[in-house]
């Protein structure tokens, strides 16, 4: 579990893979609940809102720097 604090010390470009990474582990999570490997299954919803946070501190960040266009 990420916590928001931890996110918001990441730049943008940290914080786009750390979005990539928990994406992969909710992939992988989900094919484990596909073939019944999991037992946890409380893990996919941690994950879910764990991208959530990540995106919500990507978004404010993005939106928060001058815009180069």
């Amino acid at each position: 579990m990420t916590k928001a604090a931890e996110l918001r010390q990441k730049d943008v470009a940290g914080l786009q893979n750390e979005v990539k990474e928990l994406q992969k582990a909710h992939f992988g999570l989900r094919m484990q609940k596909a073939t019944q490997q999991i037992n946890n299954t409380a893990l996919l919803r941690i994950a879910r809102r764990d991208i959530a946070r990540a995106k919500t501190i990507l978004v404010e960040k993005q939106s928060a720097e001058p815009s180069a266009k």
